[in-house]
């Protein structure tokens, strides 16, 4: 289980820090997007944020499903 913590908290602090270099990079950015979802509509949001914010919540996720995977199956 303290193994299983430690992944988890290194993976959330690595993409934590990837996301802080994220908001850096994409002041500048001059194309921006909106995200449609269903009926709901974001404010004009740069590609590259869009783009980046989406690798790394699915890398969190990734891990933890990865995660989840071996603890059922050592079960």
């Amino acid at each position: 289980m303290t193994k299983n913590l430690k992944i988890i908290f290194i993976n959330i602090s690595l993409n934590f820090l990837l996301f802080l270099f994220l908001m850096i990079t994409t002041q500048n950015s001059i194309q921006k997007q909106k995200i449609k979802f269903f009926s709901l509509e974001t404010i004009y949001l740069p590609t590259s944020f869009i783009v980046g914010s989406s690798f790394i919540s699915g890398s969190i996720y990734g891990s933890i499903i990865s995660i989840l995977i071996n603890k059922n199956k050592r079960v």
